[in-house]
């Protein structure tokens, strides 16, 4: 379904953009590696690398497609790549979201490594989340403590897409001492890019998940850096990762409709030729009432995410709140019409191979990473009271 590109949200390159992304998909004619994660991630790096796509992760100036980092071209390409592969959306995001903080703060020194990203020779990871400091940034441990004209991060990172096979991990670190008392603080916190190979960085363990992609617990102890590896400013980290995650938070909503559409398009073909008590399932009111509100969920939450990406790319508004109920209404949406989509198939949705099983897996996460629906219901709530 690609008719909502004739919504006045988007222009011709947009509109070219998804017709690359499309042929790229459709040229996939060998099955790329899939039995070994790790190696299944980087060929799809060097895949869309090949194909122009991943240039779309960074600005021209660091060699990328356009001006600047573009919404609703980050959106059109999640949307697309989820559509026809799960790991291929994932692969594209982390490269995007692990380089962001650079694009958005990064010394000259530090952007060059941008055209890498864009080339696919650089694997880029965003390291934010701990194991007590999830959605709750704020309350991240992981400490920078300086020495000199250098930092020694320690701490532990987890759940770090892209853990394990990465070049170049975004770490942000509390840089400053809490006041006495105070158990968790926005202030005080400040980013680095780590190159893999720094000393006293290591992986402690690779994570296994529903839908399976490099993810891994990262180990720092005193991890040594020079100081030409700070992102912006000390004690600005909190403010660059935020930023950073609202640049990408609508492009998770669309990677949410990929697969819900997906979903839905394969339930229409399963329906008109599946029979049951002598009709067609299709004929069916109650088939028929499922199908109408598997479409009408996600057409609602496609005008939310890229309503939020055309205010920010457009009428350059912050589009926190935008971009929340974007993510919340995709995710959940996707969720509910993939778990429409297997109860449709019956015993068939849940065979392992089964492409709704596979976007069944797929979906999951999506209401977790980048701010539960929970957290993104409390975002909205405080930007609402803040009017």
């Amino acid at each position: 379904m690609s008719d909502f590109l004739d919504w006045p949200f988007f222009d011709a390159q947009h509109r070219s953009l998804r017709e690359l992304v499309e042929r790229w998909a459709h040229s996939q004619a060998d099955p790329l590696p899939s039995d070994d994660v790790d190696a299944a991630c980087r060929a799809r790096v060097a895949s869309l690398a090949a194909a122009g796509i991943l240039r779309y992760c960074v600005p021209s100036r660091d060699g990328g497609a356009l001006e600047e980092l573009d919404s609703r071209a980050l959106c059109l390409i999640r949307e697309a790549l989820a559509y026809h592969d799960g790991l291929a959306d994932f692969a594209f995001a982390m490269q995007g979201l692990g380089s962001g903080s650079i694009t958005l703060a990064g010394s000259d020194q530090q952007r060059s490594s941008l055209p890498r990203v864009a080339n696919g020779q650089a694997i880029m990871a965003f390291a934010l989340s701990e194991p007590d400091a999830g959605s709750d940034v704020a309350a991240i441990s992981c400490s920078a403590r300086r020495d000199g004209s250098e930092w020694l991060i320690s701490g532990t990172k987890t759940w770090i897409s892209n853990g394990g096979i990465a070049d170049f991990y975004t770490v942000f670190a509390r840089s400053a001492d809490l006041p006495d008392g105070d158990a968790r603080s926005s202030r005080g916190i400040s980013a680095f890019v780590v190159p893999a190979n720094a000393a006293g960085l290591s992986i402690a363990e690779r994570i296994d998940v529903l839908a399976p992609h490099p993810l891994a617990r990262l180990a720092f102890d005193q991890c040594r850096v020079p100081d030409s590896a700070r992102i912006g400013p000390e004690g600005e980290g909190f403010a660059l990762a935020m930023a950073t995650l609202d640049i990408f938070r609508a492009s998770v909503a669309a990677a949410a409709l990929g697969f819900g559409q997906r979903a839905l398009d394969e339930a229409l073909v399963h329906v008109r030729s599946r029979s049951m008590f002598g009709k067609r399932l299709a004929d069916m009111q109650m088939t028929q009432a499922k199908l109408a509100d598997m479409a009408t969920a996600l057409d609602s939450a496609r005008l939310l995410t890229y309503r939020a990406a055309w205010l920010r790319d457009v009428k350059r508004v912050p589009t926190t709140m935008e971009a929340a109920m974007a993510k919340m209404a995709a995710t959940e949406a996707a969720q509910q019409v993939i778990d429409s989509a297997v109860q449709l198939f019956g015993a068939r949705g849940v065979e392992r191979g089964a492409v709704v099983e596979r976007l069944y897996r797929e979906i999951r996460a999506l209401r977790i990473y980048e701010g539960a629906t929970e957290v993104q219901k409390l975002v909205i709530a405080r930007e609402l009271l803040k009017e």
